[in-house]
């Protein structure tokens, strides 16, 4: 066990993440007996003084079966219903497997929304860090009950990913029901697990088509743009089976492991780079691309050509050069319609033709990601 395994096994602060598949059986009902076995090496891990997150699927598959349904919910109305029915049998399930062990749990349920705007990631910092302090050990899921389709995260593991950055965790662990990244479907004659990714050319034709289970919303896909966001931050991944948890957390060799290929960042720009859905888009001339790219100045109303879409300050747009290409990301300092008015417009000409609210960038350095 060495590099970054050793890293895992010492990591301080730990968010796991487990899907829907490792939680339910065939039937789609919660399975107490699964839920009991990954709670019993979570509480191995407290037990050796390290803090864990535990981000958690299946509220929606605990609610199908009570509700009768066949199949997880495909309209945005049923799937709400269920996880409101399945989030209280989730967690009842955790508070009490959790307390043979005397751990205390608290619940927390987030949306996109949380996550980006200043006040809403820094109330959710403080709750965990304070949670952690406290000696309880959080659990995290998406807010499928009121989430929707525009403000929800898609998936619990970019769900993971972030929280991993926002909770300034040492280590994310994802498990699922495969045991790991394969360089084809699992199964075929050809398909070799990946022991080690170090960075993007490490996936160069992997086929990460594979969807996953029919009770999950996530694939393959969604866990490597949630390792990409962990790993862009400076924390190790280890992408592995539920069934080999306790060894994944140990630092075994199991699963694959994604080494940190970047420097913390903030969690709102992460989201951004990675999560968000853009409102619209600004269109700039090539002086302002230049000045972007090179991370040197906010985007001024004078270099914008063209804004397109509608959106309301506060809210992720794309800023795109002159031949159209995605330069960067930020968060609006203005609505499009104002931002339309301005648009070519000095900051001096701004402050006397618009009143001196609107002397002032468009958007800010520190809300900008270049892609």
């Amino acid at each position: 066990m060495t590099g970054t395994r050793e890293a895992i096994a010492s990591a301080r602060r730990v968010v796991v993440k487990v899907g829907s598949s490792s939680l339910t059986d065939g039937a789609g009902h919660l399975s107490l007996a699964a839920v009991e076995r990954l709670v019993d090496v979570l509480a191995g891990l407290r037990a050796g003084g390290r803090q864990v997150i535990l981000v958690t699927s299946g509220a929606i598959a605990a609610g199908i079966g009570p509700m009768g349904l066949p199949t997880r919910p495909k309209d945005l109305a049923t799937a709400q219903a269920a996880a409101s029915v399945g989030q209280g049998a989730l967690v009842a399930a955790y508070s009490g497997a959790f307390a043979r062990h005397e751990i205390a749990v608290g619940q927390v349920l987030l949306t996109a929304d949380d996550m980006v705007r200043r006040s809403h990631y820094g109330n959710a910092q403080r709750a965990f860090n304070r949670l952690l302090d406290l000696g309880v050990l959080p659990i995290v899921n998406e807010n499928d009950a009121v989430a929707t389709d525009e403000i929800r995260f898609g998936d619990n593991d970019r769900l993971a990913a972030l929280v991993a950055t926002v909770a300034h965790a040492d280590a994310l662990v994802l498990l699922t029901d495969v045991d790991g990244l394969y360089t084809a479907a699992p199964g075929t004659p050809s398909a070799a697990r990946i022991v080690e990714v170090h960075g993007p050319e490490d996936l160069v034709g992997v086929d990460v088509s594979r969807r996953g289970s029919h009770l999950g919303t996530g694939g393959m896909i969604t866990k490597l743009e949630a390792a990409s966001i962990a790993t862009t931050s400076g924390i190790p991944v280890v992408l592995a089976s539920s069934a080999d948890a306790a060894s994944a957390v140990a630092g075994d060799s199991v699963g694959t492991l994604f080494h940190p290929t970047g420097k913390r960042d903030t969690t709102r720009l992460q989201w951004l780079a990675h999560a968000a859905r853009t409102r619209g888009a600004i269109v700039v001339d090539e002086g302002a691309a230049r000045a972007l790219r090179g991370r040197r100045a906010s985007l001024l109303a004078a270099g914008v050509t063209e804004v397109r879409g509608s959106f309301e300050s506060g809210e992720p747009v794309d800023l795109l050069g002159p031949d159209g290409a995605l330069v960067a990301r930020g968060f609006a300092g203005f609505s499009a319609d104002e931002a339309r008015q301005m648009q070519g417009l000095s900051t001096e000409v701004l402050g006397e033709s618009l009143g001196e609210a609107f002397a002032r960038e468009l958007i800010h350095i520190d809300d900008l990601v270049v892609m």
